[in-house]
């Protein structure tokens, strides 16, 4: 697990939980939202998302969920962490975006599904988006 924090330039800064098992993709993913201000904490797998979710005193307050890592292949951690912060907008992101994944992503409740491969920046815009909406 790794924080990064940056004052914030941007007065929607977010924390931002990044999982994603492909080390590039959250490094790329963590440098631009901290230089955009937000505070970013990684995840690679969905024991350790599990880990941030259950047990941090500061809950992030937008996931990127990457869909497919490596002790997870399925809907059940986004289901489980809404069932833990039902409250977090969740950016499912996915190479594997069937009809029915995305249905199944927004049936329980994900804020939105984006397709790999992305621009970085484009989800740093989505993030400035969603906390946008809930502030």
């Amino acid at each position: 697990m790794t924080f990064s924090a940056v004052p914030a330039k941007n007065p929607a800064a977010a924390h931002v939980l990044v999982v994603d098992d492909e080390p590039l993709i959250r490094w790329s993913l963590s440098e631009v939202l901290s230089q955009d201000g937000h505070i970013v904490t990684e995840a690679g797998d969905a024991k350790e998302t599990l880990r941030v979710v259950t047990r941090t005193a500061n809950p992030p307050d937008v996931i990127l969920l990457d869909y497919r890592l490596p002790d997870s292949n399925d809907l059940g951690l986004l289901a489980a962490i809404k069932r833990e912060l039902p409250e977090i907008p969740i950016i499912l992101m996915t190479a594997h975006g069937s009809p029915e994944i995305r249905a199944g992503a927004l049936a329980l409740g994900a804020y939105c599904v984006v397709s790999k491969p992305f621009e970085v920046q484009d989800l740093v815009t989505l993030v400035q988006q969603v906390r946008a909406s809930v502030l």
